[in-house]
C-alpha cells in the first residue's frame, strides 16, 4: 500500500483549507508605509512583511505602453481565501483595496533570487 497519490496534480501549487498560497505585493509612497502596516496589523492572522525601498514597478497598459516608476513594495505571504480580510483592512484604512496584486508562490520561488524587486501591473488605459 502506498500513501502517495496515483496521479499527480496538472499543475503543481502548494494550498491548504484556505486555496493556494499567493505572495501579496502593496506598492505605496514611502510617507504612508506606516499607516499601510498598520492597516495590515487589523487582519485576523499575523502577517510578517518583506519591505523593499526603490522597487521597479512597470506598469503595462491595454495599449502596449510601459511606464516604470519607483516605489516602495511590501511583500508578504498568504493563502488565497484570506486576500479579501486583506482588501477590506487596506480599504477601512483608506488605501485602494486594487493595490493588493497576488501570484502564485511557486511562480514566486521560481524567479530569479537576485533579480531587483520588478512587478508587472496590468493598468486599464484610460481615455481622455
Amino acid at each position: 500500500m502506498s500513501v502517495w497519490p496515483k496521479t499527480l496534480p496538472a499543475s503543481p501549487s502548494l494550498s491548504g483549507r484556505e486555496g493556494a498560497l499567493v505572495s501579496v505585493s502593496i506598492d505605496v509612497d514611502p510617507r504612508r508605509l506606516e499607516p499601510l502596516l498598520e492597516a495590515l496589523a487589523h487582519t485576523s492572522f499575523p502577517i510578517n512583511p518583506q519591505i523593499y525601498h526603490d522597487a521597479a514597478m512597470v506598469y503595462v497598459y491595454g495599449d502596449g505602453r510601459e511606464e516604470t516608476r519607483t516605489a516602495t513594495l511590501v511583500e508578504f505571504p498568504a493563502y488565497e481565501g484570506r486576500l479579501d480580510e486583506v482588501r477590506n483592512a487596506l480599504n477601512s484604512h483608506g488605501f485602494e483595496p486594487a493595490s493588493v496584486q497576488s501570484t502564485s508562490m511557486l511562480d514566486e520561488i521560481r524567479r530569479e533570487p537576485h533579480a531587483a524587486r520588478r512587478r508587472l501591473m496590468q493598468r486599464m488605459t484610460t481615455v481622455q
